[in-house]
């Protein structure tokens, strides 16, 4: 049975995206599945949880934790987050922690409050927060897991929310990599006040928002019990998401069902297996590489833009670096 499949939020949640058809191929729905069919089983080793980081533990506990209740053996965070701090951490379960390289580069976005040690007119304030937008230079702080070289990191939006006495509580949006305890240590040099970081909540990891699925342990645990003592997979199913929702901020390349194994085997992309794709790419920018009915096969490399395909009708489109998908999903071309 060959069914046409109209693309689904799973994938193409980014506001941005806009899809360019090559050809109207159509997928058989006798091998592979759409995402959100898989079944439990399936999605503990290919699903991904937007995770409410409490306070006090580490990140890697956090997972362990995870990983206890679901009792499955692997599991992997996206971005450490200090024990104190809280909010969105993306946890990839079994399989799917293949794809967290595509998070931990991703951007993000937090809500602080800085404690300033003297007295500042807001004005002053207001000025100086203006001031620490675009590149900045950056040496990691002391207790950093990194190596403590001078790096550029930029700032993309800060907005002050409130100013209530030495208390200046914003929200920032940044690249990956930017230490907020950093970034208000210098905003209170700048200040000739000093000031640290007193709170701070992440309320975005690359896709993943503290409004869209964001769930406690606890969620987790109530969910999963249901699951195991009422077979009720409702719950757990408003928790665990499939992996390519971790994906949803890279740009995509759609396939021909007749491509799939051979990407499966590490196989490179060549344009006649290309159905789709969404705009705005350039060459060696990472790519997500997806079946028609918008299962993950790869990640891989892009050896064109995307402003070249269209005149484009042989060659290699994009290297695989990546696979997700297990051989034997889709039958060889050979096969049929």
């Amino acid at each position: 049975m060959t069914i046409i499949f109209t693309p689904s939020k799973i994938v193409l949640g980014n506001e941005n995206d806009k899809i360019v058809e090559l050809s109207s191929d159509t997928t058989n729905f006798r091998w592979g599945k759409i995402p959100t069919d898989r079944s439990i089983e399936e999605l503990l080793q290919y699903g991904i949880i937007n995770l409410d980081k409490p306070p006090k533990p580490t990140s890697h506990e956090v997972v362990s934790y995870v990983k206890k209740i679901l009792d499955i053996p692997r599991a992997g965070h996206s971005g450490t987050l200090d024990p104190h701090v809280t909010g969105v951490l993306p946890v990839a379960l079994s399989k799917a922690t293949r794809i967290l390289d595509t998070l931990l580069l991703a951007g993000k976005e937090y809500m602080c409050n800085m404690k300033l040690h003297k007295d500042v007119e807001e004005g002053k304030i207001k000025d100086i927060m203006k001031e620490y937008l675009g590149e900045l230079y950056q040496r990691p702080p002391l207790r950093s897991s990194v190596k403590r070289v001078l790096r550029i990191r930029k700032i993309y939006e800060n907005e002050i929310i409130q100013i209530k006495e030495r208390e200046v509580l914003f929200r920032v949006s940044c690249q990956a990599g930017t230490y907020i305890r950093k970034y208000c240590h210098d905003i209170g040099q700048s200040l000739s006040c000093g000031a640290h970081m007193k709170e701070l909540r992440r309320i975005r990891s690359g896709p993943f928002t503290e409004d869209d699925h964001l769930s406690t342990l606890q969620d987790l645990y109530d969910a999963y019990s249901w699951y195991l003592e009422e077979k009720d997979e409702v719950p757990l199913r408003n928790i665990i998401l499939p992996m390519e929702y971790g994906v949803k901020h890279i740009p995509k390349l759609f396939v021909k069902d007749s491509t799939v194994d051979s990407l499966c085997h590490g196989a490179p992309l060549a344009m006649p297996g290309l159905s789709k794709y969404t705009n705005k790419f350039g060459k060696g920018d990472l790519v997500g590489i997806f079946t028609l009915k918008h299962e993950l096969i790869a990640l891989g490399e892009m050896q064109l833009t995307s402003d070249s395909i269209k005149s484009s009708d042989h060659g290699i489109l994009a290297s695989v670096k990546r696979v997700l998908m297990p051989i034997g999903t889709y039958p060889s071309s050979k096969a049929k």
